[in-house]
């Protein structure tokens, strides 16, 4: 049987692309998601959501949505994070995207270095947002999402640009941190985070 680049067989027909996004801010949950495309419906222009623009990602999630053959979107929350470490809070969050496919796939694709414990094979693929399509769609998805919710978290807690920076450390945000401490959305388990409290003698 032929081979694909990534050692798996071409004859795997549900395949789901899975990819997170809010690894590295300060503030906010970890989403990851799950996309199962068509092959019956090919979408043009799929690349790792950080090379698109805003209203380009916009599009394609809107399309990556109606033509999928399945998508999904799984979480963990800032007290997740903070509990058990971002790497383990981003692989949880890819386990219950996965969980939330409306079809089983055979095979998934994870972009990085790490898999999540899952029911059917998978394989982790450096780049992966860039090279596989399907993981290039659930990127999209997964950036699109986050940055909707930070807007709406920005809107909860005003002051610290929540909807310019999304939750990354940039110096309008640490600056805000300082001004007026931690939110109830802020990483505690951050270093930048983390120093600002015990400055304070807050528990973190």
């Amino acid at each position: 049987m032929q081979q694909t680049g990534f050692g798996f067989q071409d004859t795997v027909r549900l395949t789901a692309g899975v990819d997170e996004v809010g690894r590295g801010p300060l503030a906010g949950p970890v989403v990851a998601a799950a996309v199962i495309l068509d092959p019956a419906r090919p979408i043009a222009g799929l690349k790792d959501s950080k090379q698109l623009s805003e209203r380009k990602r916009e599009a394609l999630a809107a399309q990556i949505r109606s033509d999928a053959l399945a998508w999904a979107l799984g979480r963990a929350e800032v007290e997740e994070i903070d509990a058990i470490n971002i790497l383990q809070a981003s692989l949880l969050a890819m386990q219950r995207a996965v969980a939330a496919l409306s079809l089983a796939p055979e095979l998934v694709l994870v972009d990085g270095n790490h898999c999540p414990r899952l029911a059917c094979p998978a394989q982790a693929i450096v780049k992966g947002d860039s090279l596989v399509p399907a993981i290039s769609a659930a990127s999209i998805l997964a950036k699109v999402s986050r940055d909707r919710e930070m807007l709406d978290l920005d809107a909860r807690y005003p002051g610290y640009g929540l909807a310019q920076h999304k939750g990354y450390p940039s110096k309008a945000h640490l600056a805000a941190l300082q001004t007026l401490g931690a939110s109830p959305v802020h990483r505690r388990s951050y270093a930048p985070v983390r120093r600002l409290l015990d400055a304070r003698g807050e528990a973190g």
